[in-house]
């Protein structure tokens, strides 16, 4: 028999990650100490609050039922902490829960695009962002991001053409993987931008509570505007440690939130009510756990960004996410290869900035998700490899 597959899987390679795990476990196999700063999965635990209500409510036979729906109590949960968090006023039928950013950011595309409709995506930014609206039927149009404009795009340079036929547009900061904020100014560009120019802003904010030197991170929706130019996706997965869990919220105009709720009504039954009872204690229980780890990264970002550059790798601060973003070493020109050259002679595990978009070749990616002793093992690793010289 002759299987045909459909044409769209011609648009995938294997993944980054499973081909940086397979050289993991054979260094593993070998006997050899790995330093994996590839995926971001944080490895810290969830708060007892949160877990206790995940129990308790699989403990209820009733709970086990499709959910059909979001729970009043998640709604109400996510619209108190929005007020409290961002201080935006959010109204129940501005919200609705998504198996993750990365479930709703693929189906978003079905409820906004028709065949051919343009989106804009950033280059480098993370692959979801055009993988979506790919399979939705759009033709991709990618911004540039550059180091010197401190990776806020440059909406002016947007060719016209591209404007007229634009449907939406993926923003994102802090920004996987660059690691960079946006400023008030460049948000209120933005929403006059995608006024005058008819186009829907989805703005990823799944880092918003992890920006360092004393920043607090924003809403794109606390701006004048924003709801009536898009929404906005939320994740519980980084500020609470539940990346299994894949809970997170789409924000904002109401009739997108509408629209997208039917098209998801067709393809799934709601959102595991014990997890959503989990989500309601972390929105509702307390935050300290959520400061304490935004400084427990900060420290390891101090001593991965600050330890690489005191042995002669000039890797900038992170300003925001669990991530760092460096430039490889003068000596190399392609980053897969030094990756793969770093890991064999030091065991340190990062992501080449290629599988990110064309502007990501010549950086790296690391992860932020060892402590600050592993971290700093990993650079004198790195030092004692004479990789640098």
């Amino acid at each position: 028999m002759n299987i045909e597959f459909s044409n769209n899987l011609k648009y995938f390679q294997t993944g980054i990650f499973n081909i940086l795990d397979e050289k993991k476990s054979e260094l593993i196999a070998s006997g050899r100490k790995v330093f994996n700063l590839s995926v971001g999965t944080p490895d810290f635990k969830p708060d007892q609050h949160i877990i206790d209500a995940l129990i308790t409510s699989a403990q209820n036979p009733d709970n086990w039922k499709y959910s059909l729906g979001d729970l009043p109590e998640l709604l109400e949960a996510i619209c108190t902490y929005y007020n409290k968090r961002f201080n935006v006023e959010i109204n129940v039928d501005e919200v609705m829960s998504i198996y993750g950013s990365q479930e709703g950011l693929t189906h978003i595309g079905l409820t906004l695009c028709n065949q051919g409709d343009v989106v804009l995506v950033p280059n480098p930014g993370y692959p979801i962002f055009e993988i979506g609206p790919y399979l939705s039927g759009a033709e991709i149009a990618y911004y540039s991001l550059f180091p010197e404009n401190n990776y806020l795009p440059d909406l002016n340079s947007i060719p016209e053409d591209i404007l007229h036929r634009a449907k939406f547009m993926v923003v994102s900061y802090p920004l996987n993987p660059v690691c960079e904020c946006a400023t008030p100014e460049f948000y209120a560009e933005l929403i006059t931008f995608a006024k005058k120019n008819n186009i829907i802003i989805i703005h990823d904010n799944a880092y918003s509570d992890i920006v360092y030197d004393g920043k607090i991170g924003g809403s794109f929706l606390s701006y004048d505007g924003a709801k009536d130019v898009g929404v906005e996706f939320y994740s519980l997965s980084k500020s609470f440690n539940i990346t299994g869990s894949r809970i997170s919220f789409v924000i904002g105009n109401s009739d997108i939130i509408k629209h997208f709720k039917m098209l998801r009504s067709q393809i799934d039954y709601g959102i595991f009510l014990p997890i959503q009872y989990a989500a309601i204690a972390a929105l509702t229980g307390s935050q300290d756990s959520v400061l304490k780890h935004c400084e427990e990264y900060e420290k390891r970002r101090n001593a991965l960004c600050r330890g690489l550059t005191n042995i002669g790798w000039n890797v900038p601060d992170s300003k925001g996410t669990m991530f760092v973003w460096a430039s490889i070493p003068s000596k190399y020109t392609n980053s897969y290869e030094f990756c793969m050259e770093l890991m064999e002679k030091t065991g340190v595990i990062c992501t080449p900035g290629s599988a990110f978009g064309t502007l990501g070749e010549g950086y790296v990616r690391f992860a932020l998700v060892l402590p600050v002793s592993e971290i700093t093992d990993a650079v004198n690793r790195i030092k004692e490899s004479n990789i640098l010289l």
